[in-house]
């Protein structure tokens, strides 16, 4: 399976932060926010992975991320010139997909808690399969409806008079039928290609899956100054409470494998003193004891 991250849009919702730099490059806590949707899907097994980001934007995450070598990854770049809606990403990222299978994340989702995105993944072999998540306001999102057995039966896009309470976050898995899916798609009545148009068509052909992620489960979606806040202070209060991580791409990609210890005791040494350099070498001091 391959990754999309999609980074693109203006961030009009975190001006004056934009104009300096994009909102995916903009920080939680301490580290930027892309961060964290590239470590979900390293920590899901995905180490093809295709950013999305404006032609301005892309020579900055060039910098940050490179090849994605010293995360055992490989990066291929797109540009997306100009914002036309989620699913947009799987017609700049077609040749990239090729004939495989693809998740696509939100370069400003972040998520946290337990193993069910890598379940998710493990278990996925066609169709599509997306999240529900339980909000206080679903009308804001795409809200999906279930029967009384727990399964999927409607999806409708920023209702006025949602059917529940379960909005759909910015994480999707596809089998390869997306990319004919994709070019088939009409633009919306505001002139966007709606990823819940895409999960339509799959709950149209009976192939939807839809994981209900529990309580404890963390959703963030860093698009405004407050949610960005937010983003931060649960990051601050979960690293500092437990003293791990959240969002450690090197962390991620040495724990599924990608990276050998020396691999990632060579990356270390690439990263100048700082908290974050510290952590990475208790990580590798806790795995040499271990």
């Amino acid at each position: 399976m391959k990754g999309i991250i999609l980074a693109g849009g203006a961030g009009s919702r975190l001006y004056p932060l934009t104009m300096v730099a994009s909102k995916q490059l903009q920080p939680v806590y301490d580290k930027p926010m892309v961060y964290y949707p590239f470590t979900t899907l390293l920590e899901g097994g995905i180490r093809e992975i295709c950013l999305i980001s404006t032609p301005q934007d892309l020579p900055r995450f060039r910098q940050l991320l490179g090849d994605g070598s010293r995360f055992g990854a490989t990066i291929d770049y797109r540009e997306q010139a100009s914002p036309a809606g989620i699913a947009q990403a799987f017609r700049i990222a077609d040749t990239f997909i090729g004939t495989d299978a693809v998740s696509l994340i939100l370069g400003d989702n972040i998520f946290w808690g337990g193993d069910t995105f890598q379940r998710a993944f493990a278990e996925f072999t066609t169709g599509a399969t997306v999240f529900g998540y339980h909000v206080l306001d679903p009308e804001r999102y795409g809200v999906v409806e279930f029967d009384a057995a727990g399964k999927a039966v409607s999806i409708e896009e920023k209702p006025k008079q949602p059917r529940s309470n379960y909005a759909v976050p910015g994480l999707y898995i596809y089998d390869n039928e997306i990319v004919q899916i994709a070019r088939d798609l009409k633009p919306s009545a505001r002139g966007e290609l709606e990823i819940t148009d895409v999960n339509l068509e799959y709950l149209r052909r009976g192939t939807l899956r839809v994981f209900r992620l529990g309580r404890g489960f963390a959703w963030l979606d860093a698009g405004t100054s407050s949610s960005l806040h937010e983003a931060s202070a649960y990051v601050q209060t979960v690293e500092k409470r437990q003293g791990i991580k959240v969002g450690c791409p090197e962390e991620a990609a040495f724990r599924r494998g990608f990276l050998t210890l020396g691999q990632l005791e060579q990356v270390i040494t690439t990263i100048p003193n700082c908290e974050y350099r510290a952590y990475l070498e208790g990580v590798v001091a806790e795995a040499r004891v271990n």
